[in-house]
This record gives structure tokens, C-alpha cells and sequence, in this order.
């Protein structure tokens, strides 16, 4: 596996790759990977001839009083986890880098990033759009593989590629949870014990919603009060609980095919997301 630090080395990785007749698939992370990233790895492998993971703590998508400094990191480790699932490069930029003295551009998808995280976390998608648009120009993927635990933020980039008409397949791997239904982050390692346990009213939620519209309920409003009492008994603090539609994030008042149940809470000093598309095939493992 190589690791390349610098975007113009990057860039010229990606054309020899080109010229080759090769194809590549991107994997854009923040690094400190977990069983998530590496199975975003897998499914990447399986879609071009070369594989790319970018490991970029992007500052620009952090907020004043955020945890950028503290993101967890551990790049040795990374590298090895990366290298062992069989990727071509790594690349590592630092944000002196990709943000040199005097980068003014940004890039801003209006409406999907405003609500749900985009109302606590003012412009963070737009720093979001900016660097996965950067990553784009730079790697040059014909495929690139996100999670879906960041919904929003998939939305985001699905409708940035479609409105720049950029040539590139974007694909969506499932949540991917612990034994107990937590879903997969680098920021659980913030949470002490008993916060971990704390933490697992976000799966309770999703299974009690799932069991509800089996059970044939349709107001989004009697839902999001019974998940509510599921969260707060839990000492959550939620940011947001939202039933919306999964391609424009508007809210829905009547739970039908195509609504997605999305939430942000902080359990002490951790915020954590968790999402479910209610009336899709349950991908999750989670049992009602």
C-alpha cells in the first residue's frame, strides 16, 4: 500500500492509473477506523480495479466548539487496518495542503445541508461538500463508497454530483452496528461505560418505530412522542428527532414508504447520529 501525503503526487497516481485503463474506487474517511470503514473498504474493492482511502481530518467542517483537535487519531494503526484489507493508497493529506494560504472557494449545496445536523452545526456541510468536492478532482474515482449512518450527508454529496454532472457512481453501504445495535463511530470512544449503555436508547428507538408501523401506526406525530420518552428516560439530550422524507429530508406528517427516522442526541459530551429507512428490508441486525 502506498501513502501519499501531497495532492499534486495524488493526482498524478490517479492519471497514471488512468492511462493504465484502470479504475478507481474511494473510500473518504477522518481516519480512526472501525469495522465501519473497513467494510466500506470491502465493498469499495469489489467496485474498481484500485482502491484510494483518504484519511483527512477536514477542519472546515468543524464548528468553533467542536471536537477537531480531539478527534480521535491513530495512524499507524490505521495504516495497517487500511493495508490489510487491500488497499492501493492511502492518501493522508495535511490542511496546510488541501487549504493553502489564500482558498477562498466553498462549496455549498443549499437546502439539504440547512436542516437536521446542518441547524446545530452551521456550515458544516458546506465544509463537507468542499472537501469531498476536493477529493473528487484530486482522486479522480469513477465510484465512491460512503456510510449510511451520515445520511444527510450522503444526500448532500448525491445532490452535489448529480447537479455538477460529475461522471461518478455513488454508493451507500448499510449501517453497520456492534452486537448491541450501537451503531458504529469513531466518537463512541468518547463515551465512558455507563454513557455506553446510555447510548443504546438510539437502537431502542429504532426498533420500537419499526415496530410501530408493523403494528400499522401512520401519525409521525404520536411516534416521535413515544421515542422521545424512550430517549429522555435514557438521559439523552436530544438535538433533533425528525420522521422525514429520505430524498428531501422535509418533514412528514403520515409514516409511509420512503420515510427515514433520524436523530441526534448527546449522551454526556458525545453527540451521536443514527438513522433507519422504517419501511425498507431491516439491514440493521437489530431485533424488535
Amino acid at each position: 500500500m502506498e501513502i501519499i501525503r501531497s495532492p499534486a503526487e495524488m493526482t498524478a497516481w490517479a492519471n497514471r492509473a488512468a492511462v493504465a485503463g484502470e479504475s478507481i474506487a474511494l473510500v473518504p474517511t477522518m481516519g480512526f477506523f472501525h469495522a465501519g470503514h473497513l467494510s466500506l473498504m470491502r465493498l469499495a474493492r469489489t467496485k474498481a480495479a484500485r482502491t484510494v482511502v483518504s484519511l483527512f481530518v477536514n477542519p472546515i467542517q468543524f464548528g468553533a466548539n467542536e471536537d477537531l483537535n480531539r478527534y480521535p487519531r491513530d495512524f499507524a494503526r490505521d495504516c495497517r487496518l487500511a493495508e490489510g484489507e487491500g488497499v492501493d493508497v492511502l492518501f493522508a493529506p495535511d490542511p496546510a495542503a488541501m487549504y493553502p494560504e489564500g482558498s477562498a472557494t466553498r462549496v455549498m449545496v443549499a437546502g439539504l445541508g440547512e436542516g437536521l445536523c446542518g441547524a446545530s452545526r452551521p456550515g458544516h456541510f458546506t465544509g463537507v461538500a468542499t472537501v469531498v468536492a476536493k477529493l473528487f478532482n484530486l482522486v479522480k474515482p469513477r465510484t465512491a463508497v460512503f456510510g449510511s449512518k451520515d445520511f444527510q450527508q450522503l444526500a448532500v454529496i448525491r445532490k452535489m454530483v448529480a447537479d455538477l454532472n460529475w461522471d461518478l457512481e455513488i454508493i451507500a453501504h448499510p449501517i453497520v452496528r456492534e452486537p448491541d445495535g450501537l451503531a458504529m463511530s469513531s466518537r463512541n470512544i468518547y463515551l465512558s461505560n455507563e454513557e455506553r449503555l446510555r447510548a443504546l436508547c438510539l437502537s431502542a428507538a429504532i426498533r420500537h418505530a419499526r415496530k410501530r408501523v408493523r403494528e400499522g401506526l401512520s401519525e409521525a406525530e404520536v411516534l416521535t412522542r413515544e421515542l422521545e420518552d424512550i430517549l429522555l428516560a435514557a438521559g439523552a439530550e436530544i438535538d433533533y428527532l425528525a420522521l422525514v422524507d429520505r430524498e428531501t429530508l422535509e418533514p412528514v406528517s403520515r409514516l409511509r414508504p420512503g420515510a427515514l427516522l433520524a436523530m441526534a442526541v448527546r449522551i454526556g459530551a458525545t453527540r451521536l447520529i443514527d438513522n433507519d429507512d422504517l419501511f425498507a428490508e431491516d439491514q440493521s441486525g437489530l431485533k424488535s
